[in-house]
């Protein structure tokens, strides 16, 4: 966010002053837990020239700091490669011939920086884009390198989009064919004779050529990221999926291919089979993927948005002709012409006209900044009322959008990755059964070294790993997800996935963004200030008349105002606007001036007998213009965005909740402070830029705090992805939803309570069906090795086993079905 990013210390060898820093963002398939996160960073830190790297899940990006002159990109995503992941468009023969390519992977030389240098630097001033475009000065100890551009954001997003697409045609190929072969699996083990054809060998035969086909088809994936966590020590999710479908398909598959393995088989009792469980985990645990890909995709969108806003054609100007040129071949020093409605190509300052522009993207500001010679302008900010020529004076990665493009990227790369506990509790749980698997298979064996014995000793390991099949684990954290964002959705509540919903249930520290949350997001008429010889609707119809000609935002807020309270408005003639100042008309005859007290003074109309009047206004943030009749000051009207009544529900909710609540906005410090006491907000966070806030949020964060940041304007999007829940208002822009885990889709900011309390239900649930898995677990295995056996003579059978596994995973499952209800009362 700041031109300097933060210095990286070496993991591996020693950087030598004379090392060429780089940054190198490769997007990696294949990753479902945070083990997977682990293995991959651990594989890029083995590699030659890597000084630090960063694997998040949520973006499947792994960002890499790395000596340019001892790797490559190439060798980066060899070495994911060969750690058992993908790298998109790199072809696995390339990849072990050493000749990877590369074209979509972002690899940018970055300035080495030594410690002294500020991890960030922002600009005091109030100036929008300062920070952003503001040079920071680096100490005599930073080394200079050259900066290559990195390539463009379009295509880096280009390439994350190409490369999401796949994963979810792989995915949606994957969970049709496992649907497909799951679906008569399911007939043939719940037939229970009812079809003679199926109760018999052609049933079990029919079942194992179905079961085969998924278990080593669409579910081939999980067996092989499973065998490439084993060769790096390591146990995951996909450790838990192969290890259930494995040993039910293999049991199944010894009961089906070699009965007589099993006792009792000799007097016609054929063991019982697994097949239909072993596809359903596959089909299930593929579908839940494929819903995740689909979520993680809205992420980009983010950066999407923010890269649409700069429009990709500008008008350039060179003496008499105008010429439409790409963006991209704008240079320092080129003219360009903006007409009204149309969007800013690039930054620049203003040489010829007059508009307001509509800057609200960068400082969330809903009234648009009047622009003459020599204001600056800057890209993606949208142009309004009259026709601009500027001269461009930064392009491409130096502007100010871009910035705040980069701002996103960096905030969503950096977020640390939430523990998932099924992933934190396997890497102990699997070994741990597997061990107890081995050991009782051992004793039994041991105590009856016999062919009978050894057909035991496999019934009793296969019991043991049936009841500690992760079925129950693996369902506990999303069936809890999956009902508590579908009853969200019901709410109008969009949470992007379980991650965003164990955050949210965390959160302790709310902070809110004023314009279009806690606000309409637009200017209404709240004051009308009429001296002695004019009435308060007399006063009020000459100015809505004069204002009426006028587009700007507050001259419709009065016009609107006057005819809400039944004002008539009469003709209006001679208009005339002065952009920044004010506006003149005769009406009914009379000469009415409104604007400000130094535009009347021109005029030879003196504003002194309500100066402390507009400043008094002023000061609880509405925005006062001062009326003058036929020469004589007459009285002032002021409009202001006023907070809305949910937002005073919601903030009263949020205290019940036991969450503080602050405000942070780029509006001025004197309106930010009227809404605020408006709503009982104590603390307020005014005149902050876009990374400002994103600064803030992470201060919050140093202190201790979960932070949830809330927000509607493109400026919120890097406050949004660097809180621990960034959360939109439906009704704001596509790229606050985007950039943020948490959507309220309806009723605005009053849903926010209602998000908060679900995600701390699902929470709760979570733990309660981890509970209840690992008590039937603690239980179960015991009996199923026979540990009790010599006490009591009881013997679990892998039937039963599978049964205490299934109650085990209902039980999961009409626990979490509970959030069903949630919000009924």
């Amino acid at each position: 966010m700041a031109t300097i990013p933060q210095p990286v210390e070496p993991t591996g060898a020693t950087a030598s002053p004379a090392a060429q820093r780089a940054r190198a963002d490769l997007p990696v398939q294949g990753m479902t837990c945070a083990a997977c996160v682990r293995r991959v960073e651990r594989a890029l830190r083995a590699a030659p020239g890597v000084q630090e790297a960063a694997v998040n899940l949520v973006t499947q990006r792994a960002t890499v700091a790395y000596d340019a002159r001892a790797t490559t990109p190439a060798a980066l995503a060899r070495a994911i490669v060969e750690a058992g992941y993908e790298v998109p468009d790199v072809p696995e023969a390339d990849a072990a011939a050493g000749a990877p390519a590369l074209p979509e992977v972002a690899a940018a030389p970055a300035p080495a920086v030594s410690p002294e240098v500020p991890a960030a630097a922002v600009a005091a001033s109030t100036d929008v884009p300062a920070a952003l475009s503001a040079p920071t000065e680096l100490p005599a100890a930073a080394v200079s390198v050259s900066r290559p551009p990195r390539p463009a954001a379009s295509a880096r997003a280009a390439a994350l989009d190409a490369a999401e697409q796949k994963e979810q045609r792989s995915l949606r190929r994957d969970v049709a064919i496992a649907a497909l072969l799951t679906a008569p699996l399911l007939a043939v083990a719940m037939s229970h004779g009812a079809v003679r054809a199926l109760d018999g060998p052609a049933g079990r035969w029919l079942s194992l050529a179905l079961a085969t086909v998924v278990v080593l088809g669409p579910g081939r994936r999980f067996f092989r990221l499973a065998a490439s966590a084993l060769r790096h020590r390591a146990a995951d999710m996909n450790t838990l999926v192969s290890l259930g479908t494995g040993a039910a398909w293999l049991y199944s598959t010894a009961a089906v291919v070699a009965p007589g393995l099993f006792p009792h088989a000799a007097h016609g009792h054929l063991p019982p089979v697994y097949f239909e469980a072993a596809a359903a985990i596959v089909t299930f645990v593929l579908l839940g993927k494929l819903l995740e890909a689909r979520a993680r995709k809205r992420l980009t969108d983010a950066v999407r948005g923010l890269v649409a806003l700069q429009p990709k054609t500008a008008r350039r100007v060179r003496g008499d002709a105008e010429d439409e040129v790409p963006a991209a071949a704008l240079a320092p020093g080129d003219l360009v012409l903006v007409r009204p409605g149309e969007r800013i190509a690039t930054d620049g300052e203003v040489v010829r006209g007059a508009s307001a522009v509509d800057e609200s993207m960068l400082t969330g500001e809903s009234m648009p900044v009047d622009k003459t010679a020599g204001s600056a302008v800057f890209g993606g900010t949208l142009n309004q009322s009259g026709a601009l020529t500027f001269r461009v004076t930064k392009t491409g990665a130096d502007t100010a959008l871009a910035r705040i493009v980069e701002a996103v990227e960096e905030a969503q790369g950096s977020r640390a990755p939430i523990a998932r506990l099924a992933d934190v509790v396997s890497g102990v749980f699997v070994p741990v059964v597997l061990g107890v698997a081995s050991v009782t298979f051992v004793a039994w064996l041991a105590v009856d070294p016999t062919t009978g014995g050894l057909a035991t000793a496999v019934e009793r390991f296969v019991a043991v790993l049936v009841i500690a099949c992760p079925c129950a684990l693996g369902l506990a954290t999303p069936a809890a997800v999956a009902v508590g964002t579908g009853r969200g959705a019901e709410l109008g509540v969009l949470v992007k996935g379980g991650a965003a919903l164990e955050a949210a249930s965390r959160v302790d520290t709310v902070l809110l963004d004023k314009t279009g949350t806690l606000t309409s997001g637009r200017p209404a008429l709240t004051d009308v200030v009429a001296l002695a010889g004019h009435g308060e609707a007399e006063l009020l119809g000459l100015v809505a008349a004069a204002e009426h000609e006028s587009e700007h935002p507050v001259a419709r807020a009065i016009v609107e105002g006057a005819r809400g309270r039944g004002v008539g408005l009469a003709p209006a003639s001679e208009f005339r606007a002065e952009i920044g100042h004010g506006v003149e008309a005769r009406v009914s005859g009379r000469l009415v001036r409104a604007g400000t007290a130094a535009w009347l003074r021109r005029a030879g109309v003196a504003a002194d007998a309500l100066e402390a009047e507009a400043e008094r206004l002023a000061a609880r943030g509405r925005t006062p213009s001062f009326v003058a009749v036929d020469g004589r000051l007459a009285g002032l009207v002021a409009v202001a965005d006023r907070p809305t009544e949910e937002a005073r529900r919601a903030v009263e909710a949020l205290k019940q909740l036991g969450v503080e609540v602050a405000m942070v906005t780029g509006d001025r410090a004197g309106a930010a402070r009227a809404v605020a006491e408006e709503l009982g907000i104590r603390a307020v966070f005014a005149e902050v830029k876009p990374e400002d806030k994103a600064r803030i949020v992470r201060e919050q964060q140093a202190a201790g705090r979960r932070v949830a940041m809330v927000g509607d304007g493109i400026n919120d999007a890097p406050a949004l992805a660097s809180a621990d829940v960034g959360v939109a208002l439906g009704s704001g822009t596509d790229i606050a939803v985007a950039s943020a885990d948490v959507a309220l889709l309806r009723g605005g900011i009053a849903g926010l309570p209602t998000a908060l309390a679900l995600a701390r239900a699902t929470l709760r649930t979570i733990r309660q069906n981890l509970f209840w898995a690992f008590v039937y677990n603690v239980i179960g295995i015991p009996i199923a090795a026979g540990l009790l056996y010599p006490l009591t003579g009881w013997l679990l059978s892998p039937v039963l086993a599978s049964a205490a596994m299934s109650l085990s995973s209902v039980s999961v499952l009409g626990n979490s079905l509970r959030l069903r209800a949630f919000g009924r009362d």
